[in-house]
């Protein structure tokens, strides 16, 4: 099959990620170069990874070998993607860039009565990954984010700033064995858990990223990550002004296992168990600032059950708020079911996810059970920002289907509650709206959501969205009001 057919496929698996629920498609593929040496499935090994000749998120979980063969390329592009450096390949360099040309449009921002807000936004990054032999990777990756517009505040370092040295680091890595043994250090992209709790957040401009230590052994049905960072805390200017955030420290590890495909009467599932700690001197709730540990102890489980695609995960939080303690919960159960007979890619699907965050506390009552997500995707809520995990209740139907050839449309309606009527309603950024902590209504809000993604070339993405909040009782009672957001960006890759 031509090539360029097979990257073009690969690359909207990374997009499932950006949209308003969980990648629910049918399990990927192993790579054949995978399934020789009997590895654990790329799609599931905590990096996102991409099959050989496709994009990912994270560029550096791409392999671009393949086009050590000049045949294999089409374009002068392709030539960047595999760089020898020696005679035999075993020394190699890819580059990797990014221009993503974006608007938003906001109407009553902040949910306030006020003028609209109009962001046009503009990111460019640039990456190295240079392999020398097989045990041995440095990897390096510079990004600009543009912003301009009309009733803009005071923007946020991850929308508007001048330089980043966003990822740069050394990994080492060997099989030992049957199981692949690896170690990262530097400053990295980590998304190794429910993509809820913990993601790059592609919807910012800078991406998020943090700086440790992170090793892995993974077996064909066996994988366990440790890890031990601390965030980046971006400045607007250059890259001196990037520094390790000396507030916030996360660590813990995760473990992944294949479970048997008799399970349920034939499935592809993968089970995840977690065990983290988040501390953070500058903790903030209900006014209050002071130290925090939280403690995160969880499962996630996916895959496909025949045509039932799962995203399920649950959590218990507890520790310590300055004086109070901590004991919160979150669940997360997303499905859809593929109708048709067609490819499980392109299948209209039809789903609901069903959403849980413990409330409660956030102002110095009893204990504290807002739960909390340590740096999740922030627009599985709310495309404009405005709900977060933390004392909500949210009930979603939605529906996808592929219009067309290569597109995808996916639709929704969210039905948002406060699980304590006592406790305010948060924002992604984990501030509260303020004053609704006064008022008693449970309702947050409905919110109508739909998304188009068109992959018109394998390096070329246009996506489009809509939102529309409307604002019930737990908000307008503090006067808030509803509204209406858009979104349209061109995305070229190489």
């Amino acid at each position: 099959m031509d090539l360029r057919f097979s990257r073009l496929r690969a690359a909207t698996a990374p997009l499932c990620l950006l949209s308003a629920t969980p990648a629910l498609a049918e399990t990927t593929a192993e790579p054949a170069g995978e399934a020789q040496r009997k590895s654990y499935p790329a799609a599931y090994n905590g990096d996102a990874a991409a099959a050989p000749g496709g994009y990912a998120l994270s560029r550096w979980a791409e392999d671009w070998r393949v086009m050590q063969n000049p045949a294999k390329r089409d374009d002068p592009l392709d030539r960047l993607k595999f760089i020898p450096l020696d005679d035999d390949g075993d020394i190699y360099l890819t580059v990797s860039g990014e221009l993503r040309l974006r608007m938003n449009l906001t109407t009553n921002p902040n949910l306030r009565d006020a003028q609209a807000q109009r962001q046009d936004i503009n990111r460019e990054t640039l990456g190295a990954d240079l392999h020398v032999g097989p045990h041995l990777r440095l990897y390096g990756e510079v990004s600009h984010g543009g912003l301009g517009g009309r009733n803009l505040g005071t923007p946020a370092a991850t929308l508007r700033n001048d330089l980043v040295l966003l990822q740069h680091f050394v990994e080492v890595g060997a099989d030992i064995g049957s199981a692949e043994v690896g170690a990262r250090y530097g400053r990295q992209e980590f998304t190794d858990g429910p993509n809820i709790l913990v993601s790059q957040r592609d919807n910012n401009t800078i991406r998020y990223t943090l700086n440790g230590f992170r090793g892995w052994v993974r077996g064909a049905k066996a994988r366990l990550t440790v890890f031990d960072l601390k965030p980046t805390a971006y400045g607007d200017l250059g890259t001196d002004d990037d520094v390790i955030d000396p507030a916030r420290r996360f660590s813990g590890a995760t473990a992944g296992f294949v479970l048997p495909k008799t399970l349920l009467g034939g499935s592809q599932l993968y089970l995840d168990l977690f065990a983290w700690r988040r501390r953070n001197l500058v903790g903030t709730w209900g006014g209050r600032i002071g130290p925090a540990t939280r403690y995160y102890a969880g499962a996630q489980l996916r895959g496909d059950v025949g045509r039932l695609g799962l995203d399920w995960s649950v959590n218990h939080q507890w520790g310590t708020f300055m004086n109070q303690g901590i004991d919160a919960w979150q669940a997360f159960l997303a499905q859809t079911w593929r109708i048709g007979n067609g490819p499980a890619k392109t299948a209209p699907r039809l789903g609901v996810h069903v959403d849980y965050a413990s409330g409660g506390g956030g102002y110095g009552q009893g204990k504290l059970r807002n739960a909390y997500a340590p740096f999740g995707n922030n627009i599985y809520f709310s495309y404009q920002l405005y709900l977060t995990p933390s004392n909500l209740v949210a009930v979603t139907p939605n529906a996808s289907f592929t219009p067309f050839r290569n597109a995808r449309i996916s639709a929704e309606y969210e039905l948002a509650w406060r699980d304590d009527v006592h406790d305010a309603v948060y924002r992604a950024n984990g501030q509260p709206f303020a004053g609704t902590q006064n008022g008693r209504g449970r309702k947050i809000a409905d919110v109508v959501r739909a998304q188009m993604v068109w992959n018109a070339t394998p390096r070329l993405t246009l996506t489009g969205r809509y939102e529309h909040l409307m604002a019930r009782a737990a908000l307008t009672d503090a006067g808030y009001r509803s509204s209406d957001f858009i979104a349209g960006w061109i995305s070229y890759r190489f």
